[in-house]
């Protein structure tokens, strides 16, 4: 493969990212990465072991190169091919979201298409609170709702039967004295003294 861009110039001074930027704008064709490799190694004469010490960096450089884009499925191409919008289609070959429609089976099993549609005026919750809006708190700085109430009543109830038992727990203990921190350590300070 002659490559006219090049005329005059010594193979040993040319990059491999350069080579295949000129394969590619000479041939205007989508080319697999391998196919690719193959085409710069044998333009520079380029021997297997070379090759194989020097493929990573090239596929770095293709990466790089913001002249190329990587279409998928190891295929590279030169990115002025194509118009920025186009990029993305080319790239991704998935449906868009917007060309499936949902389907339901009906109860022969036979599959309806149900219409989609996208309804602006969505019920809201009437308890949704608003950033700014008034709201009731507890004493704790707690925002109090109605079914908290509810919910707190047996919670309440279950805190009231514990401290039955504290109570209960309180008359085994009444020949015991409540000593400070303070009382006890003083006590040990003097001993060491």
């Amino acid at each position: 493969m002659e490559l006219k861009q090049f005329d005059g110039q010594s193979k040993d001074e040319l990059a491999m990212v350069d080579v295949a930027h000129a394969i590619l704008e000479q041939t205007g064709q989508v080319t697999n990465y391998n196919d690719l490799l193959m085409q710069v190694a044998e333009y520079l004469n380029i021997d297997d072991n070379e090759l194989e010490a020097e493929m990573i960096q090239f596929y770095t450089d293709l990466n790089i190169d913001g002249r190329f884009i990587s279409l998928g499925s190891n295929r590279w191409g030169l990115r002025s091919w194509y118009p920025i919008d186009s990029i993305d289609e080319e790239i991704t070959h998935d449906n868009d979201e917007e060309d499936e429609k949902p389907r339901r089976r009906n109860r022969k099993g036979f599959d309806d298409e149900i219409e989609v549609f996208e309804d602006d005026d969505v019920e809201e919750d009437d308890d949704v609170v608003e950033f700014g809006d008034r709201v009731a708190v507890d004493e704790h700085g707690v925002m109090v709702d109605d079914e908290d109430d509810e919910d707190l009543g047996e919670y309440k109830a279950d805190l009231e039967d514990l401290g039955d038992d504290d109570e209960e727990d309180d008359e085994n203990i009444a020949g015991l004295s409540v000593v400070d921190d303070e009382d006890v350590l003083g006590d040990d300070e003097e001993e060491e003294e």
